[in-house]
């Protein structure tokens, strides 16, 4: 089995639960206290190994490609202010020995189509998804960990952790064996059951690596919940031809898609910024 060298970034979402800001802002670009989200996730990915970098977006992106682009004005400004701290941390927005790719999803057919979308650059290769706005705080990091496990086993993993049983609907949620550690082999998978529905209250979240069989799986996939292709669909079926294993993943998730995440996610990582850290903690217990 090749290593893993390409991860999928789906990023053409409308966000519409952080509506006005994502209007013509993506939401994948939302900052925790000085970096967007996205730049976590492609963080965390080139801390796994992770080269090729594979952006899946839609109307209204283009700041997320911008990010990541060479800012030639920018640069050479703080060069000549003598700013050279800012200077490098701009160089520094996209690690060194990457690339990016970025390929139009037309239309937001769902999780699955946005993975669809990516094969013509994956082929025949296994991959990481990353979901940007499942901010993982884990050292090591998230994906590091799936790579290393991705490695020994060779078989496809969901990240996962226990969720509260009335949040099930939001989720996939598995049936696994006993776990061995943090590890265990999937049964089943069913897409944002209803709490007295659900299998169990184990849930994938934001961090998967996948064998190039689930492309032939997915664009069989007829239209599922909401009307868009499910990746839970043609992960259900991927089943049925090879091990799929759950992985419960190191560190802490923050949930950025909803307001409470991110905000969450704010006050933890701004408690600990070099910058910030003491100011906002003496500031919160002012509050």
């Amino acid at each position: 089995m090749p290593r893993l060298r390409k991860a999928v970034f789906p990023v053409a979402g409308f966000g519409s639960r952080f509506l006005p800001v994502t209007k013509a802002s993506p939401k994948e670009m939302l900052p925790i206290v000085d970096k967007p989200l996205i730049q976590y996730a492609v963080e965390e990915a080139a801390a796994a190994g992770i080269t090729d970098m594979i952006f899946v977006t839609g109307r209204n992106k283009r700041a997320i490609e911008d990010h990541f682009d060479k800012a030639y004005e920018l640069e050479t400004e703080l060069e000549r202010k003598g700013k050279d701290v800012l200077l490098e941390q701009v160089r520094s927005v996209l690690p060194e020995g990457v690339r990016c790719i970025y390929i139009r999803q037309a239309e937001p057919l769902g999780l699955g189509h946005a993975v669809l979308c990516a094969q013509s650059v994956v082929g025949a290769d296994p991959f990481a998804v990353l979901l940007a706005d499942d901010l993982m705080d884990a050292a090591p990091p998230a994906m590091a960990r799936m790579a290393q496990v991705f490695e020994k086993e060779g078989s496809s993993l969901l990240g996962v952790e226990e969720v509260p049983r009335d949040q099930t609907q939001s989720y996939g949620i598995v049936t696994i064996d006993k776990m061995a550690g943090d590890l265990a082999r999937i049964h089943s998978i069913v897409e944002k059951p209803r709490p007295a529905e659900a299998p169990s209250n184990l849930a994938v979240i934001g961090r998967y690596v996948l064998t190039p069989r689930i492309f032939e799986l997915l664009a069989g996939i007829s239209p599922g919940a909401g009307g868009e292709i499910q990746l839970t669909d043609a992960i259900s079926q991927l089943l049925a031809h090879e091990r799929v294993l759950a992985l419960r993943l190191p560190g802490r998730r923050f949930d950025c898609g909803s307001k409470l995440g991110y905000l969450e996610a704010m006050v933890e990582y701004g408690l600990r910024h070099p910058e910030t850290g003491e100011d906002f903690a003496r500031y919160l217990k002012s509050r």
